[in-house]
């Protein structure tokens, strides 16, 4: 039945500062950009390592969600490392907050979290 995730999507309160945020900053791939007149929307479809993953987009008047970790609701996006520490120096160069290292207490992994433009909680999980 259920294979894998195909892709998750994001409304935008800035369209542009997230745009820039996941390509610039993150470095996701974009594949396309649309305007959809009809619903004066932007719709981005971006890649990691060549994998569609996140579809980011713009609605006028979005109404604002508690995001925090444990806010209800979808808790955090996720991404895999393989050196977390680097993964960091390189958010943070770019002016990206990020949190103290956490470590999972039943994988022995570690993990941290930062958020997009408008606060969605991101983590970074090293493999």
């Amino acid at each position: 039945m259920i294979q894998a995730v195909h892709h998750i999507a994001v409304i935008a309160g800035d369209y542009q500062r997230s745009k820039k945020f996941y390509t610039e900053l993150l470095g996701l791939e974009p594949i396309r950009e649309v305007y959809r007149k009809e619903r004066n929307s932007w719709k981005l479809d971006l890649a990691l390592n060549g994998q569609y993953i996140i579809e980011l987009f713009s609605f006028p008047d979005s109404p604002a969600r508690p995001s925090r970790p444990e806010a209800m609701g979808l808790r955090h996006l996720a991404f895999a490392v393989t050196n977390l520490e680097q993964a960091i120096s390189s958010l943070q160069r770019k002016g990206v907050e990020v949190e103290p290292i956490r470590i999972d207490e039943y994988t022995g992994k570690r993990f941290s979290f930062f958020q997009d433009p408008d606060g969605l909680p991101l983590e970074l999980y090293e493999q």
